[in-house]
């Protein structure tokens, strides 16, 4: 049973298994093959994530633990009180070797001529203009304040970085507060020809004195906090006719909630940190003393301190995606598509494409309409645009918006009104379920006829993120894909979660039993068999043990898991013929793609969903049949590249922990493979020169080569 899984000896625990995926961003971060501006990217991709992690995940456990701490994991046997230790020794230890990797990074700087500061390592004439900075550009913003009966604590927010210090002022001992402005620079580049810079909350730090006149300063230190974020929506009490203020009651809720994580630089000995333990209030086993600066969103920008021309040495090269070459972008590219179905590899390829099929259904006057479902948007979406101009001009638009997108739901909040007053048909999904499939359903009179083009992706329709992340989408008029995107639409408008599907495996209904399905085709099949995976999680336990039990049957299981997997695998007894890999190079790892079987049996699908309980139970999903050969033979060349890459991709050994793949032989990266292969077939899209934030290391050798030639 599901319940007593930890008993069968080959799981982990979700939560410790997280925190093991993101030790791999930080090991990029101090990998001196990855280019220098590089690691600094991923060291703050590392900070961001552990506090979503925080926010989210130690959030849920910290709330469960007033109510059910006796509630047992079934993956790990441990209670929430015991998760929560682990979590937080784990996460302790991570950030210590943060604190190692800030330090060796900041002597690297130092050697290519880029110095990071502290006050006290200025020169003389170096602090006298820093004063002067400060007294014209920093002290007429930063809102500073004692504390005390008639000077409440502020309401912290989450993420953001504060000083404090106890003073002697005005003749008794006070605490005072200075909260550091979002919207103040970072870093402060101080007057030279060297690069030469300090961090503005640590100038804000040293120059308390300055905002409160006449005081002398005993105790100084950075905090930050980390609020719960974990907030449903759906246990509202209040019933309100509109969704959108359900979820901005819901956004206005987390600014109070209780706090999971205090970092300070004082450590837990001082007096101010033992004040404010008492005052906000804190749980001492939540405290760690940091000792790096608090923003690590200052890291990336230490790159616009250097000329263009060094920041390029000590960066990636830029890479620009390309238009898909299937297409020809002098025709209709609805009409192109009714005749072969078409791939899009982001961030290889561009979405451009896609784009432009929007842009010409807007404009068509034989287009009847256009449906969609949204879950993440860039904040500047060309993808809006046209579908308010689609309404505008009279076309049906469509749009089923999740408002319950995590960290995104004041940018869908504020997208789901220009919908509706373009005239776009907007629904916000179900109670208790996120609409998280990615479809869209292009539809078009012709003489007494309706065609339909189809667009299925494993990730979102985000401009940004399709230059950041690797993702696939597929265009196609098959006329039973369509058939089945036609119904999907009709079911969701209609409430509908249980709807039946000749193609498309739909959660939550038809998802997870067509995959067990597909996987006992595969067991019956004992060595034989073959399954191919690649997701960006692993936590759900049916799943889990059929995969298992594949194992036992002596299937050849190939699992590539970017991040989260509570299967452990290579167990000599239970999981030996289970191989699991996980990459995290330049690009986040994103696309999810099945495959069950090989030669003429064998199945292939894309998909919107990982092997979670989420995704399968409580999420609207999709998986698509991939039926065109040549995109099928595409497929199978990425995998198997994904499968011989020797130097973004770790192995996962049976104690669910990663190890670099030894192979002295050529060195193989899929993601930088993939790019070279895509640049010799197509002109560049027409768009801006993208320089992708990072996800782990490609182009290394290049890399070398180029830093040679720059000194």
């Amino acid at each position: 049973m599901a319940e007593e899984l930890y008993k069968k000896g080959y799981t982990q625990n979700r939560e410790l298994a997280w925190l093991r995926f993101n030790e791999r961003c930080l090991e990029e971060a101090g990998d001196p093959e990855v280019p220098l501006l590089e690691r600094l990217k991923f060291l703050a991709i590392f900070s961001s994530n552990l506090d979503e992690f925080f926010a989210v995940r130690t959030g849920r456990l910290a709330g469960m633990k007033a109510i059910r701490e006796d509630e047992t994991d079934s993956r790990s046997g441990l209670n929430v009180d015991q998760q929560l230790k682990k979590i937080y020794r784990s996460a302790n230890k991570l950030c210590r070797m943060r604190e190692d990797v800030f330090r060796d990074l900041r002597k690297t700087l130092k050697q290519e001529g880029i110095q990071d500061l502290s006050l006290e390592e200025c020169t003389k004439t170096e602090r006298s203009w820093l004063k002067k900075y400060f007294a014209e550009k920093i002290q007429p913003v930063v809102g500073a304040q004692i504390i005390d009966g008639r000077h409440p604590m502020p309401t912290l927010q989450s993420g953001a970085v504060y000083t404090a210090a106890l003073m002697n002022y005005r003749g008794h001992e006070v605490f005072a507060f200075v909260s550091v402005p979002a919207g103040l620079e970072k870093l402060i580049r101080l007057p030279g020809q060297a690069v030469r810079f300090i961090h503005t909350e640590e100038l804000i730090l040293t120059h308390m004195e300055e905002l409160f006149k006449g005081a002398r300063v005993t105790e100084r230190t950075r905090f930050r906090v980390i609020r719960n974020a974990y907030v449903d929506p759906e246990e509202s009490t209040d019933e309100l006719d509109d969704y959108r203020e359900r979820m901005r009651g819901m956004l206005r809720k987390r600014r109070h909630m209780s706090f999971v994580r205090l970092e300070i630089s004082a450590g837990q000995n001082s007096r101010i940190y033992r004040l404010l333990t008492r005052s906000l209030p804190v749980d001492a086993g939540i405290g760690y003393e940091a000792k790096m600066p608090m923003d690590y969103r200052s890291f990336p920008q230490i790159a616009s301190l250097v000329s263009p021309d060094r920041a390029a040495v000590l960066s990636w090269p830029v890479y620009v995606p390309k238009l898909s070459p299937a297409l020809n972008y002098a025709r209709n590219l609805f009409t192109q598509i009714q005749k072969k179905d078409v791939l899009l590899a982001y961030p290889y390829e561009s979405m451009e494409p896609f784009l432009r099929l929007l842009r010409e259904a807007a404009t068509d006057p034989n287009v009847q309409s256009i449906k969609l479902t949204v879950y993440r948007l860039s904040s500047k979406s060309r993808l809006v645009d046209y579908l308010c101009l689609a309404a505008e001009n009279g076309k049906e638009v469509t749009v089923l918006i999740e408002l319950k997108a995590r960290f995104d739901e004041q940018n869908n909040i504020d997208y789901s009104q220009k919908l509706l007053d373009a005239g776009c048909i907007v629904s916000y999904g179900f109670e208790y379920y996120k609409v998280h499939a990615k479809i869209c359903l292009i539809t078009r009179r012709k003489a007494n006829a309706l065609e339909h083009v189809a667009l299925i992706s494993t990730g979102n329709f985000n401009e940004s993120t399709a230059r950041q992340y690797t993702d696939l989408a597929v265009l196609t008029a098959d006329p039973v894909i369509v058939s089945d995107a036609v119904k999907f639409f009709d079911n969701m408008l209609k409430g509908v979660l249980d709807g039946r599907y000749r193609n498309l495996l739909v959660a939550p209904a038809d998802l997870k039993p067509g995959i067990l399905q597909l996987m006992d085709r595969e067991i019956a099949k004992g060595e034989k068999g073959r399954i191919l995976i690649k997701i960006n999680g692993l936590t759900d336990e049916d799943l889990i043990m059929k995969l298992q039990e594949a194992s036992d049957a002596g299937v050849d299981v190939q699992l590539i898991v970017r991040g989260i997997s509570c299967l452990l695998p290579q167990n000599r007894k239970k999981t030996s013929n289970i191989h699991i890999r996980s990459i995290v190079g330049r690009w986040l790892e994103h696309s999810r793609i099945y495959v069950f079987g090989s030669g003429r049996s064998e199945k292939m699908y894309l998909s919107s969903a990982d092997f979670m309980n989420r995704n399968m139970e409580m999420r609207v999903e999709i998986a698509v049949p991939v039926k065109d050969k040549d995109i099928r033979r595409r497929l199978q060349d990425y995998l198997q590249l994904c499968l011989a890459d020797n130097t973004d991709a770790r192995e996962m050994k049976s104690d669910g922990k990663y190890r670099k793949i030894k192979n002295a032989e050529e060195r193989i990266s899929c993601q930088e493979t993939m790019a070279a292969i895509t640049a010799g077939k197509e002109e560049s899209a027409p768009q801006a020169a993208v320089h992708a934030e990072p996800a782990a290391s490609v182009h290394r050798n290049r890399y070398s080569r180029e830093k040679q030639k720059g000194e």
